[in-house]
Protein backbone atom coordinates (compact mmCIF):
# COMPACT_ATOMS: atom_id res chain seq x y z
CA UNK A 1 0.00 0.00 0.00
CA UNK A 2 1.14 3.32 -0.80
CA UNK A 3 0.25 6.49 1.72
CA UNK A 4 0.66 9.92 1.77
CA UNK A 5 0.86 11.07 5.54
CA UNK A 6 -0.26 14.60 5.89
CA UNK A 7 1.42 16.93 9.30
CA UNK A 8 3.10 20.28 9.42
CA UNK A 9 5.89 18.03 11.03
CA UNK A 10 6.67 15.22 13.27
CA UNK A 11 8.62 14.11 16.18
CA UNK A 12 8.36 12.13 19.38
CA UNK A 13 8.43 14.95 21.38
CA UNK A 14 4.46 15.84 20.78
CA UNK A 15 2.00 13.93 21.51
CA UNK A 16 -0.48 13.71 18.09
CA UNK A 17 3.02 13.52 16.46
CA UNK A 18 4.84 10.70 18.35
CA UNK A 19 1.25 9.09 17.81
CA UNK A 20 1.93 9.08 14.13
CA UNK A 21 5.86 8.24 14.21
CA UNK A 22 5.40 5.12 16.08
CA UNK A 23 2.41 4.22 13.71
CA UNK A 24 4.27 4.92 10.54
CA UNK A 25 7.78 3.03 11.88
CA UNK A 26 5.60 -0.27 11.92
CA UNK A 27 3.90 0.15 8.59
CA UNK A 28 6.97 0.50 6.54
CA UNK A 29 9.07 -2.13 8.72
CA UNK A 30 6.62 -4.77 9.64
CA UNK A 31 3.59 -4.35 6.44
CA UNK A 32 5.97 -3.31 3.60
CA UNK A 33 4.08 -0.06 3.16
CA UNK A 34 5.48 2.68 1.16
CA UNK A 35 4.77 5.75 3.53
CA UNK A 36 5.12 9.61 2.05
CA UNK A 37 5.41 11.95 4.58
CA UNK A 38 4.33 15.65 3.60
CA UNK A 39 5.98 17.70 6.45
CA UNK A 40 7.58 20.85 7.29
CA UNK A 41 10.03 18.88 9.37
CA UNK A 42 10.26 15.87 10.22
CA UNK A 43 12.71 14.42 13.27
CA UNK A 44 13.28 11.49 15.22
CA UNK A 45 12.87 8.99 12.68
CA UNK A 46 15.21 6.26 12.30
CA UNK A 47 14.94 5.19 8.44
CA UNK A 48 13.72 8.36 6.47
CA UNK A 49 14.60 8.52 2.76
CA UNK A 50 14.05 11.88 0.79
CA UNK A 51 11.96 12.68 -2.40
CA UNK A 52 14.72 13.85 -3.95
CA UNK A 53 16.80 10.13 -3.62
CA UNK A 54 16.46 8.02 -6.69
CA UNK A 55 12.79 6.39 -7.18
CA UNK A 56 11.36 3.96 -7.08
CA UNK A 57 12.14 3.14 -3.36
CA UNK A 58 12.91 -0.42 -1.95
CA UNK A 59 9.48 -1.58 -0.14
CA UNK A 60 8.57 -0.74 2.76
CA UNK A 61 10.28 2.53 2.60
CA UNK A 62 10.02 6.15 4.29
CA UNK A 63 10.03 8.97 2.17
CA UNK A 64 10.09 12.64 3.26
CA UNK A 65 8.30 15.34 0.86
CA UNK A 66 9.83 18.59 2.23
CA UNK A 67 6.99 21.16 2.30
CA UNK A 68 8.02 24.68 2.59
CA UNK A 69 7.23 27.27 5.12
CA UNK A 70 7.37 30.70 5.90
CA UNK A 71 7.64 32.91 9.34
CA UNK A 72 4.82 35.14 11.12
CA UNK A 73 2.11 34.25 12.74
CA UNK A 74 0.50 30.72 13.06
CA UNK A 75 -2.98 31.40 11.50
CA UNK A 76 -0.21 32.51 8.77
CA UNK A 77 1.87 29.28 8.98
CA UNK A 78 -1.09 27.28 9.26
CA UNK A 79 -3.10 28.92 5.96
CA UNK A 80 0.31 28.47 4.14
CA UNK A 81 0.93 25.04 4.89
CA UNK A 82 -2.54 23.94 4.04
CA UNK A 83 -2.36 25.06 0.57
CA UNK A 84 1.51 24.63 0.21
CA UNK A 85 1.03 20.24 0.95
CA UNK A 86 -1.61 20.45 -1.37
CA UNK A 87 0.08 22.20 -4.35
CA UNK A 88 2.97 20.08 -3.69
CA UNK A 89 1.12 16.50 -3.86
CA UNK A 90 -1.06 17.54 -6.69
CA UNK A 91 2.32 18.46 -8.44
CA UNK A 92 3.40 15.17 -7.22
CA UNK A 93 0.45 13.33 -9.34
CA UNK A 94 0.77 15.43 -12.11
CA UNK A 95 3.80 15.50 -13.19
CA UNK A 96 5.81 12.52 -10.77
CA UNK A 97 2.63 9.94 -11.12
CA UNK A 98 3.05 9.87 -8.21
CA UNK A 99 -0.38 8.28 -6.59
CA UNK A 100 -1.55 7.15 -3.55
CA UNK A 101 -3.97 4.76 -2.24
CA UNK A 102 -4.69 6.55 0.71
CA UNK A 103 -4.46 10.14 2.13
CA UNK A 104 -4.15 9.88 6.24
CA UNK A 105 -3.94 13.18 7.79
CA UNK A 106 -3.68 13.64 11.86
CA UNK A 107 -6.51 16.21 12.27
CA UNK A 108 -7.23 19.23 10.15
CA UNK A 109 -4.26 19.22 7.41
CA UNK A 110 -6.47 18.84 4.08
CA UNK A 111 -9.01 18.66 2.45
CA UNK A 112 -8.81 15.42 0.44
CA UNK A 113 -8.17 13.25 3.38
CA UNK A 114 -9.43 9.45 3.40
CA UNK A 115 -8.79 8.86 6.75
CA UNK A 116 -7.93 11.28 9.61
CA UNK A 117 -6.97 10.55 13.10
CA UNK A 118 -9.08 13.29 15.30
CA UNK A 119 -7.05 13.80 18.63
CA UNK A 120 -9.04 17.11 19.40
CA UNK A 121 -12.60 18.46 18.64
CA UNK A 122 -11.80 22.12 18.64
CA UNK A 123 -15.22 23.26 18.50
CA UNK A 124 -16.06 21.23 21.75
CA UNK A 125 -12.56 22.95 23.16
CA UNK A 126 -13.83 26.43 22.29
CA UNK A 127 -17.22 25.49 23.63
CA UNK A 128 -15.67 24.03 27.21
CA UNK A 129 -13.71 27.62 27.63
CA UNK A 130 -17.12 29.27 27.00
CA UNK A 131 -18.14 27.87 29.56
CA UNK A 132 -15.17 28.68 32.01
CA UNK A 133 -15.17 32.35 32.19
CA UNK A 134 -11.78 31.90 33.89
CA UNK A 135 -9.92 30.36 30.39
CA UNK A 136 -10.65 33.84 29.18
CA UNK A 137 -9.06 35.81 31.37
CA UNK A 138 -6.11 36.99 29.58
CA UNK A 139 -3.17 39.84 30.43
CA UNK A 140 -3.97 42.99 28.91
CA UNK A 141 -0.25 42.55 27.88
CA UNK A 142 -1.56 39.07 25.63
CA UNK A 143 -4.94 40.53 24.24
CA UNK A 144 -2.93 40.06 20.60
CA UNK A 145 -2.04 36.74 20.89
CA UNK A 146 -5.49 35.90 22.36
CA UNK A 147 -7.18 37.18 19.26
CA UNK A 148 -4.94 35.70 17.23
CA UNK A 149 -5.52 32.03 18.82
CA UNK A 150 -9.18 32.67 18.54
CA UNK A 151 -9.02 33.23 15.21
CA UNK A 152 -6.85 30.50 14.17
CA UNK A 153 -9.87 28.16 15.96
CA UNK A 154 -12.60 29.21 14.52
CA UNK A 155 -11.01 28.82 10.92
CA UNK A 156 -9.83 25.37 12.21
CA UNK A 157 -14.20 25.07 13.49
CA UNK A 158 -14.94 25.96 10.03
CA UNK A 159 -12.97 23.37 8.27
CA UNK A 160 -13.75 20.83 11.15
CA UNK A 161 -17.45 21.51 9.83
CA UNK A 162 -16.59 21.15 6.38
CA UNK A 163 -14.49 18.48 6.23
CA UNK A 164 -15.17 15.92 9.07
CA UNK A 165 -19.15 14.99 8.16
CA UNK A 166 -17.89 14.05 4.59
CA UNK A 167 -19.15 10.17 3.03
CA UNK A 168 -15.62 9.84 1.74
CA UNK A 169 -13.81 10.15 5.05
CA UNK A 170 -13.44 7.53 7.80
CA UNK A 171 -12.30 9.09 11.06
CA UNK A 172 -10.58 7.45 14.01
CA UNK A 173 -10.85 8.86 17.72
CA UNK A 174 -8.20 8.71 20.15
CA UNK A 175 -10.87 7.99 23.12
CA UNK A 176 -14.56 7.52 23.36
CA UNK A 177 -15.04 10.90 24.61
CA UNK A 178 -13.67 12.30 21.55
CA UNK A 179 -15.75 9.97 19.15
CA UNK A 180 -18.59 11.40 21.28
CA UNK A 181 -17.96 15.12 20.82
CA UNK A 182 -18.00 14.44 16.56
CA UNK A 183 -21.26 12.67 17.13
CA UNK A 184 -22.66 15.78 18.70
CA UNK A 185 -21.23 18.20 16.70
CA UNK A 186 -20.79 17.02 12.85
CA UNK A 187 -23.61 13.72 13.21
CA UNK A 188 -20.20 11.67 12.67
CA UNK A 189 -21.44 7.89 14.65
CA UNK A 190 -19.21 5.69 12.54
CA UNK A 191 -16.14 6.65 14.14
CA UNK A 192 -13.39 3.76 15.11
CA UNK A 193 -11.75 4.75 18.31
CA UNK A 194 -8.16 3.91 18.84
CA UNK A 195 -6.78 4.48 22.63
CA UNK A 196 -3.13 6.17 22.34
CA UNK A 197 -0.33 4.40 24.18
CA UNK A 198 2.75 4.23 25.92
CA UNK A 199 6.23 2.99 25.08
CA UNK A 200 7.04 0.27 27.84
CA UNK A 201 10.61 0.33 27.36
CA UNK A 202 11.00 4.08 28.31
CA UNK A 203 8.28 4.29 30.70
CA UNK A 204 8.34 1.56 33.69
CA UNK A 205 8.64 1.35 37.37
CA UNK A 206 12.44 0.53 37.57
CA UNK A 207 13.38 3.22 35.18
CA UNK A 208 11.17 5.57 37.14
CA UNK A 209 12.88 4.26 40.96
CA UNK A 210 16.25 4.26 39.10
CA UNK A 211 16.38 7.77 38.58
CA UNK A 212 13.89 8.89 41.83
CA UNK A 213 17.07 10.06 43.87
CA UNK A 214 19.01 12.30 41.23
CA UNK A 215 15.51 13.78 39.98
CA UNK A 216 15.17 14.71 43.57
CA UNK A 217 17.53 16.45 44.39
CA UNK A 218 17.75 18.54 40.93
CA UNK A 219 14.67 19.76 41.76
CA UNK A 220 15.75 19.73 45.68
CA UNK A 221 12.78 17.97 47.27
CA UNK A 222 13.13 16.35 50.71
CA UNK A 223 12.95 12.76 51.50
CA UNK A 224 9.61 13.05 53.14
CA UNK A 225 8.23 15.46 50.74
CA UNK A 226 5.44 13.90 48.89
CA UNK A 227 5.97 15.08 45.24
CA UNK A 228 2.75 15.79 43.24
CA UNK A 229 3.20 16.03 39.42
CA UNK A 230 1.45 18.12 36.45
CA UNK A 231 2.57 17.82 32.82
CA UNK A 232 1.10 20.01 30.16
CA UNK A 233 0.77 22.82 28.23
CA UNK A 234 -2.43 25.24 28.59
CA UNK A 235 -2.52 25.52 32.57
CA UNK A 236 -5.69 26.46 33.12
CA UNK A 237 -7.24 23.78 30.99
CA UNK A 238 -5.19 21.23 32.79
CA UNK A 239 -6.72 22.11 35.77
CA UNK A 240 -3.37 24.26 37.76
CA UNK A 241 -5.86 26.79 39.32
CA UNK A 242 -7.88 23.73 41.04
CA UNK A 243 -4.89 21.34 42.23
CA UNK A 244 -3.41 24.64 43.67
CA UNK A 245 -6.51 25.59 45.63
CA UNK A 246 -6.42 21.62 46.49
CA UNK A 247 -2.82 21.70 47.63
CA UNK A 248 -3.45 25.00 49.57
CA UNK A 249 -6.31 22.72 52.12
CA UNK A 250 -3.70 20.29 52.81
CA UNK A 251 -1.34 22.35 55.25
CA UNK A 252 -0.86 19.46 57.67
CA UNK A 253 0.69 17.44 54.54
CA UNK A 254 3.96 17.77 52.92
CA UNK A 255 2.47 17.94 49.61
CA UNK A 256 5.20 19.49 47.22
CA UNK A 257 3.80 20.42 43.43
CA UNK A 258 6.10 20.53 40.17
CA UNK A 259 4.21 21.79 37.40
CA UNK A 260 6.28 21.32 34.14
CA UNK A 261 4.75 23.30 30.88
CA UNK A 262 5.92 26.37 28.67
CA UNK A 263 3.06 28.71 30.18
CA UNK A 264 4.08 31.70 31.45
CA UNK A 265 4.80 30.98 35.63
CA UNK A 266 4.96 34.25 36.46
CA UNK A 267 0.72 34.61 35.82
CA UNK A 268 0.24 32.23 38.87
CA UNK A 269 2.43 34.48 41.59
CA UNK A 270 -0.70 36.72 42.67
CA UNK A 271 -2.57 33.21 43.01
CA UNK A 272 0.47 31.49 44.34
CA UNK A 273 1.03 34.10 47.11
CA UNK A 274 -3.05 34.24 48.43
CA UNK A 275 -2.96 30.37 48.71
CA UNK A 276 0.90 30.64 51.07
CA UNK A 277 2.10 28.24 48.18
CA UNK A 278 5.72 30.14 47.23
CA UNK A 279 8.18 27.71 49.05
CA UNK A 280 5.81 24.80 47.67
CA UNK A 281 5.81 25.07 43.98
CA UNK A 282 8.31 24.24 41.34
CA UNK A 283 8.03 25.25 37.56
CA UNK A 284 10.11 23.58 35.13
CA UNK A 285 10.08 24.03 31.44
CA UNK A 286 9.13 20.92 29.21
CA UNK A 287 12.13 18.35 28.62
CA UNK A 288 12.80 15.64 25.77
CA UNK A 289 13.76 13.65 29.13
CA UNK A 290 10.39 13.78 30.58
CA UNK A 291 11.12 10.48 32.42
CA UNK A 292 13.23 12.91 34.81
CA UNK A 293 9.51 14.04 35.87
CA UNK A 294 7.88 11.04 36.64
CA UNK A 295 11.35 9.82 38.65
CA UNK A 296 11.02 13.08 40.80
CA UNK A 297 7.07 12.59 41.83
CA UNK A 298 4.96 10.75 44.00
CA UNK A 299 1.84 10.80 42.32
CA UNK A 300 0.73 12.16 38.88
CA UNK A 301 -2.37 15.10 39.19
CA UNK A 302 -4.11 16.45 36.43
CA UNK A 303 -7.65 17.45 37.10
CA UNK A 304 -8.70 18.21 33.31
CA UNK A 305 -10.86 20.39 32.03
CA UNK A 306 -10.88 19.08 28.44
CA UNK A 307 -8.52 16.11 26.81
CA UNK A 308 -9.22 14.20 24.34
CA UNK A 309 -6.17 11.84 25.52
CA UNK A 310 -3.50 13.01 27.76
CA UNK A 311 -0.85 11.05 27.53
CA UNK A 312 1.32 12.09 31.10
CA UNK A 313 -1.16 10.43 32.97
CA UNK A 314 -1.14 6.83 30.84
CA UNK A 315 2.88 7.90 31.04
CA UNK A 316 2.74 8.23 34.81
CA UNK A 317 0.52 5.05 35.33
CA UNK A 318 3.50 3.02 33.12
CA UNK A 319 5.78 4.00 35.53
CA UNK A 320 4.11 2.76 38.59
CA UNK A 321 2.68 6.19 39.79
CA UNK A 322 -1.25 6.63 41.23
CA UNK A 323 -2.97 8.94 39.36
CA UNK A 324 -5.50 11.41 39.64
CA UNK A 325 -7.30 12.47 36.22
CA UNK A 326 -10.71 14.09 35.41
CA UNK A 327 -13.85 12.37 33.59
CA UNK A 328 -13.03 15.36 31.02
CA UNK A 329 -9.83 13.53 30.12
CA UNK A 330 -10.34 10.79 27.28
CA UNK A 331 -7.36 8.81 28.99
CA UNK A 332 -9.50 8.51 31.77
CA UNK A 333 -11.27 5.39 29.88
CA UNK A 334 -8.45 3.42 30.43
CA UNK A 335 -8.62 3.99 34.15
CA UNK A 336 -10.85 1.79 37.10
CA UNK A 337 -11.88 4.57 39.15
CA UNK A 338 -10.73 3.54 42.89
CA UNK A 339 -8.54 0.26 41.81
CA UNK A 340 -5.86 1.72 39.58
CA UNK A 341 -6.63 5.78 39.85
CA UNK A 342 -9.08 8.03 40.40
CA UNK A 343 -11.37 9.26 38.24
CA UNK A 344 -12.61 12.75 39.24
CA UNK A 345 -16.17 13.49 38.34
CA UNK A 346 -16.33 17.49 37.99
CA UNK A 347 -12.41 19.00 38.07
CA UNK A 348 -13.98 21.72 39.64
CA UNK A 349 -14.47 19.73 42.66
CA UNK A 350 -11.90 21.21 44.83
CA UNK A 351 -13.64 19.16 48.02
CA UNK A 352 -13.30 16.24 45.96
CA UNK A 353 -9.99 16.80 44.76
CA UNK A 354 -8.70 17.94 48.41
CA UNK A 355 -10.18 14.94 49.76
CA UNK A 356 -8.53 12.53 46.95
CA UNK A 357 -5.43 13.97 47.84
CA UNK A 358 -5.55 13.04 51.36
CA UNK A 359 -6.68 9.51 50.48
CA UNK A 360 -3.33 9.24 48.77
CA UNK A 361 -1.19 10.86 51.68
CA UNK A 362 -3.07 8.89 54.78
CA UNK A 363 -2.80 5.36 53.17
CA UNK A 364 0.34 4.16 51.88
CA UNK A 365 -1.08 0.38 51.04
CA UNK A 366 -4.07 1.76 48.87
CA UNK A 367 -0.60 4.22 47.52
CA UNK A 368 1.28 0.84 46.68
CA UNK A 369 -1.67 -1.08 45.50
CA UNK A 370 -2.21 1.46 42.81
CA UNK A 371 0.42 2.14 41.58
CA UNK A 372 0.72 -1.83 40.53
CA UNK A 373 -2.15 -1.94 39.19
CA UNK A 374 -1.99 1.32 37.08
CA UNK A 375 1.33 0.02 35.67
CA UNK A 376 -0.23 -3.50 34.68
CA UNK A 377 -2.96 -1.22 33.06
CA UNK A 378 -0.76 0.97 31.10
CA UNK A 379 1.21 -2.42 29.44
CA UNK A 380 -1.97 -3.70 27.81
CA UNK A 381 -1.61 0.29 25.74
CA UNK A 382 1.29 -0.16 23.42
CA UNK A 383 2.24 1.42 20.22
CA UNK A 384 2.33 -2.27 18.83
CA UNK A 385 -1.41 -1.99 19.95
CA UNK A 386 -2.10 1.22 18.88
CA UNK A 387 0.07 0.60 14.88
CA UNK A 388 -2.15 -3.00 14.61
CA UNK A 389 -5.70 -1.32 15.10
CA UNK A 390 -4.47 1.70 13.26
CA UNK A 391 -3.50 -0.52 10.08
CA UNK A 392 -6.56 -2.52 10.30
CA UNK A 393 -8.92 1.10 10.26
CA UNK A 394 -6.38 2.31 7.11
CA UNK A 395 -6.86 -1.55 5.14
CA UNK A 396 -10.61 -0.63 5.89
CA UNK A 397 -10.71 2.20 4.65
CA UNK A 398 -8.84 1.61 1.48
CA UNK A 399 -11.69 -1.60 0.76
CA UNK A 400 -14.16 1.46 1.30
CA UNK A 401 -12.94 2.99 -0.97
CA UNK A 402 -12.14 0.73 -3.68
CA UNK A 403 -15.90 -0.58 -3.71
CA UNK A 404 -16.72 2.97 -3.59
Amino acid sequence: MRIAVVSPFLDRRHGTERCIVEQVERFARESGWEIHLYSQCVDDLTFVRYSKDALPPPPGSLIWHKVSSIPGPHLLQFLWWFLANCVQRWFDARFRSLQFDLVYSPGINCLDADAIAVHIVFREFLRVTRQNPALRISPLSQWARLIHRRAYYRLIVFLEKRIYPARRVRLAAVSQRTASDLARHFGCTNVTVIPNAVDESVFHPAAREQRREDARRRWAFAPEDFVLLLIGNDWIMKGLPQLLEAVSRCRDFRFRLLAVGRDDSTLYAPLLERLGLQDRVRFAEPSPDVLQFYAAADAYVGPSLHDSFALPPAEAMACGLPVITSAQNGGAEMITDGVDGFVLGDPRDIAALTHLLGLLWEKPELRSRMADKAARTAQQYTWERNARETRAFLVGTLRRKEAR
